[in-house]
């Protein structure tokens, strides 16, 4: 989804993201974070992530990349693999207590694959902000 997204795909606090699965462009709320890195990239090429000036870089090359920087990492970052990431990004949504929704409007999948992903977030995780709402 995110591999190709142009430049001119961030707009203010929006960014236009390609849901490839479902043919679709989302607009998706870009965090602030995001939005000054991508300003402050040095490269002006039309991608953020490109092989020029005017293409993307392709999914073997980001995986390539993604690959020597896990290993870079040590044992423990091994089992993380760059297709893992919006499964990894629903779980961590998921502990951070947002609904099925929200999750969906952030990375796409179908609601079946937001249940499925859900069940691997952490219960200590979920039961500590469960209670701590009802306070």
């Amino acid at each position: 989804m995110a591999i190709q997204t142009r430049r001119d795909q961030f707009r203010g606090e929006w960014m236009e993201l390609l849901d490839e699965k479902a043919e679709e462009a989302l607009d998706t709320y870009c965090p602030e974070d995001l939005s000054k890195y991508v300003d402050q990239l040095l490269n002006r090429s039309r991608h953020v992530l490109s092989k020029n000036l005017s293409q993307p870089l392709g999914y073997d090359a980001i995986e390539k990349a993604f690959r020597s920087w896990r290993n870079s990492l040590g044992e423990k970052a091994k089992p993380f693999v760059l297709h893992g990431l919006r499964k990894l990004a629903i779980i961590c949504l998921t502990e951070a207590g947002c609904s099925d929704a929200e999750i969906q409007a952030v990375t796409g999948p179908s609601a079946e694959m937001v249940a499925y992903y859900r069940k691997r977030a952490s219960r200590k995780t979920l039961s500590r902000s469960a209670q701590m709402r009802r306070t």
